[in-house]
């Protein structure tokens, strides 16, 4: 079978050889050799040995400096493993024989090493089985940072392939060079998905033991609306694949002519349609004018790109070139949410049993309070004059609340003392996230000035299916009628208190969703920039009523597959338009 199926993470379409890599620093990615480049295969494990081999020798001069010769020795004999000629022939068997890579034979090697000593008993032969192991992981280091670098270097662009989708995949090239991404493990609401969605990467997950069916190279067809992946296709499949292409593009132009056109209902209802965004890198990819501003600024992104934590001085010019960038229109900034699979290299978290449900969000800056005082503080120093509302991750409680505007408060007066510009009112805002907190929420409303609906966690929370956890992967559904009716009811008491409220949830970049959500009274949504055009143009063709009506009947659905139906409906009348 040429044509794999999987599950839509990201629509839209990409025909382009296919680079497989790995998904995580543990994993050993794995690719089929095609048999007249397997003399070529074997060249890459002999330069990898060579290179190896000097890493060790250089370790060894080091080491033999600062700690003595003796010390040292352990290197030399690391290399003597690696000249050994029948584990060598073993690796070369393997690439021969079952015509995989080098990486995946090497990985091979290890683990029938640990394995056939680790059987046996006594501590020091267990430790002798690292011993024979380790040289081999320099070999394997040096096969995948030559990997790397070589399409790091080759500026070609490719679509990527690994066994899971996580931030570091869709991560390990430059956007303008990432055409697709497949893998064949992964959610669709994970980060890695979040990320696909904002950059506008065709992405199918779920594509069980696809890995093993690639070649580096292989030309692959990537529809990441139907959710399906086409090995090598023919003359007539890439004819057939263009047409499609060009008659996406030709509706997504017609789209974006209008897109700068207000969401205004065709009974007159403004409707606000925001943008998420993670970096200054994101402007590149939309125009301010289609928007009504920043509703979801992911300020950690900003703090993953750095070596250490950002300055107060860091902060305020990246948050003042935002705003500035906005021209007048609203940011939102979302406060550190690091934690779970958000982690910084330079901040050492503890290891939890399960992340998800750990030291995360507000959590952590209540915590570490230096941390969000140093944020608020540039925060409040690049709003001067400027319309930014300040958004508080994971609240569970009243008490986050009132220590948050303690913080606020001292962080204001002391910049007023030091001379700084500051507004005296900034909106500050809460994301509905945690399911507690739609109990109590008719009374947290009244000490924040908005709230925000952050879909992507509420739902994980709600349906306790981690959104990162592929296993789960099917029970995590948005479309699950009791999240609809946790939706109805956070837009019920924000409008009872006369609160603004929006959804910046993965959901919302679903135009039938967004009617949806409009008809329960929502009043924004933030989305990654590539939907806000289909969401306007959907908006501007729906009255009030209809979406009143919408979700009157989503509401009235009693399972996932009737809401499923029922918004499948409102989205073929779009399309009918």
């Amino acid at each position: 079978m040429r044509l794999v199926q999987g599950t839509s993470v990201s629509p839209g379409l990409a025909l382009a050889p296919v680079y497989v890599v790995r998904a995580s620093p543990a994993e050993v990615p794995t690719w089929s050799v095609p048999e007249d480049e397997v003399a070529r295969e074997l060249e890459r494990l002999d330069r990898a040995l060579d290179e190896a081999r000097r890493e060790l020798t250089t370790r060894q001069k080091v080491v033999a400096t600062q700690a003595g010769e003796k010390d040292a020795e352990i290197f030399g004999v690391h290399r003597m493993i690696l000249s050994d000629p029948g584990a060598l022939a073993q690796v070369k068997k393997t690439i021969r024989e079952e015509r995989i890579n080098s990486e995946a034979a090497v990985q091979a090697l290890i683990r029938r090493m640990e394995q056939m000593l680790g059987k046996l008993e006594g501590n020091s032969v267990r430790n002798f089985a690292a011993d024979l192991s380790d040289p081999w992981r320099y070999v394997l280091d040096a096969l995948m940072r030559v990997e790397r670098e070589t399409i790091a270097s080759s500026g070609s662009k490719v679509i990527l392939a690994a066994a899971e989708l996580t931030p570091a995949v869709m991560t390990y090239l430059p956007r303008e060079r990432l055409l697709g991404v497949i893998t064949e493990s992964g959610g669709r609401f994970s980060h890695g998905a979040v990320l696909a969605r904002s950059f506008g990467v065709p992405c199918v997950v779920g594509l069980p033991q696809l890995l093993g069916r690639l070649e580096q190279g292989m030309v692959l067809a990537v529809d990441g609306e139907r959710g399906t992946v086409q090995l090598r296709p023919g003359e007539d499949d890439i004819r057939d694949f263009e047409q499609r292409r060009a008659r996406r593009l030709a509706r997504t132009e017609v789209l974006a002519n209008i897109a700068a056109e207000p969401a205004v209902t065709a009974d007159g209802f403004r409707f606000g349609v925001n943008v998420n965004i993670e970096s200054l890198r994101d402007f590149d990819g939309f125009d301010r004018t289609h928007c009504d501003g920043v509703g979801l600024l992911r300020t950690e992104f900003m703090y993953l790109e750095r070596p250490q934590f950002p300055s107060e001085d860091e902060q305020f010019r990246l948050y003042r070139r935002v705003l500035e960038r906005m021209e007048g229109q609203p940011v939102t900034l979302r406060t550190l949410d690091i934690g779970g699979d958000k982690r910084l290299p330079y901040f050492k978290t503890p290891p939890e049993p399960n992340p998800a449900l750990g030291w995360r969000g507000i959590r952590i800056t209540l915590q570490w309070q230096d941390l969000m005082r140093v944020q608020i503080r540039a925060a409040l120093r690049a709003g001067a004059n400027r319309p930014l509302r300040i958004l508080l991750p994971m609240v569970t409680s009243l008490e986050e609340i009132q220590l948050t505007h303690e913080i606020f408060d001292s962080a204001r007066a002391s910049l007023v003392e030091q001379g700084h510009e500051v507004e005296r009112e900034v909106p500050v805002g809460m994301m509905v996230e945690v399911p507690s907190v739609l109990f109590t929420l008719h009374e947290l409303v009244r000490h924040v000035d908005f709230l925000s609906v952050g879909t992507n966690d509420l739902v994980q929370y709600l349906l306790a299916a981690d959104r990162d956890n592929p296993w789960v992967a099917r029970l995590y559904e948005p479309q699950h009628p009791a999240v609809v009716h946790a939706l109805a009811h956070v837009a019920k008491v924000a409008n009872a208190a006369q609160k603004p409220c929006a959804v910046c949830g993965d959901i919302a970049d679903d135009p039938a969703i967004v009617l949806m959500l409009l008809g329960m009274g929502y009043d924004s949504v933030s989305v990654a920039p590539h939907f806000m055009a289909e969401i306007k143009y959907a908006l501007r063709r729906t009255t009030r009523e209809q979406a009143r009506e919408l979700a009157r009947d989503v509401l009235a659905c009693n399972d996932c597959e009737s809401v499923r139906r029922t918004l499948s409906a409102a989205r073929a009348r779009l399309h009918a338009d």
